[in-house]
């Protein structure tokens, strides 16, 4: 008899002596059983051979050809997007039945775990606060909170450093759950944990619950943002940490689900993680098998594990993460030792754990138990209390966090007074990215242009404004997407952050501008004091709008430095010519589109995105040069909108002209032109439109009287929007068709973006 045999013998006796034990009962024949046992070699076949996600043969439990479950063996899967062969349906996943083991009294950190009796009450009352919450408003995702109790658990009760009456202490641990519809799994923990201030069962948002990190839900964006929070703590650290005091040192952890697995953009921000060694970010991919149309076997096989290694990370497998406590505590403690790569742990859960008949289902993904069901689960737990119930022991148990983060806290800040006294100046630095307090008198730094300034393109007068604040803001940091010699964002005074060199402020992000928006919301919301900005071209915008609408969504102050703003970028053609992008971002809340027209309002907009901590801000940058134009200014930019030039008195000019960036040059032609023939010409410089609604109403009627109705106004962009600005009666030129490929000269000309066609409008009103 082979080896191989005598292994399988050994498995089957260890198996069938576990479920003869006294107290083991198997569940309701009809029921779903939340722990799966795979069929024997003689059981139902697949359609089609498939390695889960990294698994292999020898990986699963196999038992005699005659032995059946009739609640287990065969059971097809329920989900409606696939109904095979009713003769012949496949096989649920592998899962190993096993004992509870007990809390190891020796955990990860220095904290001293749980009594086997505790622990068990402690996940499963993290299980019922997410199963009764979400039963309570019958809206939410009971099932990853029901997987993940025992990963949750050791994570915030053992390893993680906080305090939870100061959730913004600096030198936390952050938890960025990506998997964000398995929001119940973090709420309860922090209520567990001491924290006050978990509201309801949305998705995280760091805005509105302090102890949440991120703003997740859109799969894909917490991977992402985890790998910014990394980012941050290793340059943080590299710049400051000295060999007698190591003063930024903290780890970043975050749960990823398969669908975030999916997503290009964890790929993105992985792939770069990876290349830069990003030691202290530990992922956590909950293997559940289970998406929103059923199991992931109808459309993700590959094997996660390889790909993450591919990509430069050390990767872990634990195979329980229903009950193998120890195992995950090794996994953590393998992680932290690996200094040189991020680690993606794989923990093979059952989705909906507990649950008799919907564990392992998509039912339990997307939709609450129902009371029967949790009536059921609360007996197949053994669960006896009422909902949102905590038990004293394990209320007990948790309390010590609150002492204990405090204590943790003061010991930091008596360690920084220490490095203060050593290092006034780094201190000095550091202070002002924890807190975010802005030097004093740093916009000074900005330049000035006048009339006589030579004529440049905006995106080099971008570089002019970063390179000056890089001077002045210690937490100025930023790159682009493989386009730093064309955006012009390179900070000359520093070199590249890299695996070597994490203490420099350039960033390479690669051709990944999806996984870039993500990563500099993580960075903007490590520290107040930290500003990301991030280039590419204008129009790909587009593939990273989900990570700048996250941007808006959680008041990361992120600055989006984006050029070849209009048709103006010439021969590249409509592909790369932004029409409709303009006005897209004006329609979103909470974020500021600033599109300057020349070296003032560049300043100006530069010094309007830095004040903005908690409201992203986009520059629309020209590749084409521009004059420095008279009458603008730094001043007017933080109005978004005022008066470049006028010729009439009273407030009654016969005309408005109106115009952004490139166009506000032509505007002025025309009126110089205009005034020429007898006309009161008023030219109106609309650099930002939400800045200037924010405006009081004598402000606005100041730049605009209601009296005056003839307005022209000129944007090499959509034409959507101007009319809140030319009223019924004005005229909007602009660009509603997409562009094409020419010199700028010629394709201005040739859309009708000219003086003689503004003059040509205006006298028509």
């Amino acid at each position: 008899m082979t080896t191989e045999s005598n292994r399988q013998i050994n498995k089957r006796q260890s198996f069938l002596t576990h479920i003869q034990r006294p107290g083991f009962h198997l569940p309701n024949p009809k029921a779903a059983d939340p722990i799966l046992i795979p069929p024997g070699p003689g059981g139902p076949r697949r359609r089609r051979p498939r390695r889960p996600h990294g698994s292999t043969p020898s990986d699963r439990l196999a038992l005699p050809a005659a032995f059946r479950l009739s609640s287990l063996g065969g059971r097809a899967l329920t989900s409606p997007a696939r109904r095979l062969n009713a003769a012949s349906p496949p096989p649920p996943r592998p899962r190993r039945r096993v004992g509870v083991r007990a809390a190891a009294v020796e955990t990860v950190g220095e904290k001293v775990g749980a009594t086997e009796e505790v622990l068990e009450k402690s996940v499963n009352t993290i299980r019922f606060l997410a199963i009764d919450a979400v039963e309570k408003a019958n809206s939410g995702h009971p099932g990853l909170p029901m997987g993940c109790a025992p990963m949750g658990h050791i994570l915030y009760d053992e390893v993680m450093r906080y305090n939870p009456k100061n959730p913004y202490w600096f030198n936390r641990d952050r938890f960025v759950l990506s998997a964000g519809h398995g929001c119940m799994l973090q709420y309860a923990l922090l209520h567990l944990a001491g924290y006050d201030s978990v509201k309801d069962s949305r998705p995280p948002e760091n805005f509105e619950t302090p102890g949440v990190e991120v703003t997740t839900g859109p799969l894909g964006q917490g991977i992402a943002n985890a790998v910014g929070l990394a980012l941050a703590e290793r340059h943080l650290a590299a710049r400051f940490n000295k060999p007698d005091n190591e003063i930024v040192d903290h780890y970043t952890y975050v749960i990823v689900g398969d669908g975030c697995q999916m997503e290009g953009i964890s790929n993105e921000a992985c792939s770069l993680a990876g290349h830069l060694g990003l030691g202290k970010l530990i992922a956590f991919y909950d293997d559940n098998h289970i998406s929103i149309d059923g199991d992931t076997e109808i459309a993700f096989t590959e094997d996660v594990s390889a790909r993450f290694e591919a990509l430069g990370w050390h990767t872990i497998w634990v195979k329980d993460g229903n009950t193998g406590y120890d195992d995950i505590r090794a996994a953590i403690k393998e992680a932290k030792a690996v200094k040189d790569k991020p680690t993606l742990i794989k923990v093979t859960t059952t989705i909906g754990y507990g649950s008799p008949n919907k564990a392992n289902t998509y039912s339990v993904h997307g939709s609450a138990l129902g009371a029967k069901e949790v009536d059921a689960t609360r007996k197949n737990l053994g669960w006896p209390y009422e909902p949102f119930h905590v038990p004293e022991d394990v209320k007990s148990h948790w309390s010590r966090h609150v002492p204990e983060g405090a204590a943790l806290e003061a010991e930091w800040n008596a360690k920084f007074g220490e490095y203060e006294k050593k290092y006034p100046e780094d201190a000095a630095d550091l202070k002002t990215i924890i807190s975010g307090k802005l030097p004093a008198g740093w916009a000074d730094a900005l330049p000035k242009y006048t009339p006589e300034s030579s004529a440049d393109a905006t995106r080099n007068l971008s570089q002019q404004c970063l390179n000056a604040l890089a001077k002045v803001l210690p937490g100025l940091i930023g790159g682009s997407a493989d386009l730093a010699s064309s955006n012009m964002t390179l900070l000359k005074m520093f070199g590249d952050f890299q695996k070597d060199t994490p203490e420099e402020r350039n960033l390479r992000f690669g051709v990944r501008e999806h996984g870039m928006g993500a990563i500099c919301n993580g960075i903007a919301l490590h520290s107040p004091g930290l500003i990301p900005y991030c280039a590419t071209f204008f129009v790909f915008t587009d593939y990273m709008r989900a990570a700048i609408r996250i941007s808006a969504l959680c008041e990361a102050g992120v600055i989006y430095v984006m050029t070849h703003d209009s048709i103006g970028l010439g021969e590249d053609g409509p592909t790369h010519q932004p029409i409709e992008h303009l006005i897209s971002f004006r329609a979103m809340p909470n974020i500021l589109m600033l599109r300057p027209a020349d070296g003032n309002e560049t300043a100006g907009a530069y010094k309007v995105a830095v004040l903005n901590r908690k409201r992203p801000s986009i520059l629309a940058l020209s590749r084409q040069k521009l004059p420095q134009l008279a009458g603008s200014s730094i001043e007017g930019v933080e109005k978004g909108g005022y008066i470049i030039s006028d010729n009439s008195t009273g407030n009654k000019p016969d005309l408005i002209l109106i115009g952004t960036g490139s166009e506000l040059e032509i505007a002025a032609k025309a009126a110089d032109e205009l005034r020429k023939e007898g006309k009161t010409v008023r030219v109106v410089s609309l650099v930002c439109w939400e800045l200037f609604n924010e405006q009081s109403e004598e402000y606005k009627e100041s730049v605009f009287p209601a009296a005056v109705t003839a307005r022209v106004s000129i944007e090499a962009g959509a034409t959507l929007g101007w009319e809140k600005f030319v009223g019924s009666k004005g005229k909007a030129i602009g660009i509603d068709r997409f562009g094409a490929s020419a010199p700028a000269g010629r394709i201005y000309k040739e859309f009708g973006l000219t003086a003689e066609k503004v003059i040509e409008a205006a006298k028509s009103l």
